[in-house]
């Protein structure tokens, strides 16, 4: 399926401090109905005034964990989308606290996907919703270091045990 068949019309909140962060991300969803905030303050307005169909937030600069406490309670699914809080700790912190997905800025040209796969996991009832982490763990192995999830041990056998969908799964689905 087209990444746009499944974006097209649904609507989406973007929240990020940097105006071109926000221009760059309505370009890239322009199949989609976006809201786009600034800043916290104008994203809790929007929060509390639309239902979404997805959520994408900067973590600094805009609250963006405050955000996401907010739609993870509305049960709005969140990708995280960072350049400054770009580490192990911030990665565990997100998808800890809720978020469906954690993607770097350097990233963001495919932030259609990464939202893709996060609407389709929905779409299908899945709640293992790990193929973000496959498309990005290359990333995050040369950014982080080759020992990075060491730190984290206990948590990584937990996600990779479930959130990372076996083929079994996906063939009891299709």
């Amino acid at each position: 399926m087209p990444e746009a068949d499944l974006l097209q019309g649904k609507r989406i909140l973007i929240v990020d401090d940097e105006e071109d962060i926000l221009d760059t991300l309505r370009d890239f969803l322009d199949m989609c109905t976006v809201d786009s905030a600034p800043d916290f303050e104008t994203a809790t307005k929007f929060l509390d005034r639309y239902e979404y169909d997805a959520a994408i937030f900067d973590i600094m600069g805009v609250r963006g964990y405050d955000l996401l406490r907010m739609t993870v309670t509305k049960g709005t699914p969140t990708v995280m989308l960072t350049a400054h809080a770009l580490s192990p700790e911030h990665l565990v912190s997100s998808i800890k606290q809720g978020a469906q997905a954690y993607v770097p800025k350097y990233e963001i040209k495919h932030i259609g996907t990464f939202v893709r796969d996060v609407l389709e996991a929905r779409k299908e009832g899945i709640t293992k919703h790990g193929n973000w982490f496959a498309r990005l763990k290359p990333f995050f192995n040369k950014h982080f270091g080759a020992d990075w999830r060491e730190k984290d041990k206990a948590f990584w056998t937990d996600f990779d045990k479930n959130y990372v969908v076996t083929k079994q799964e996906l063939e009891g689905i299709m």
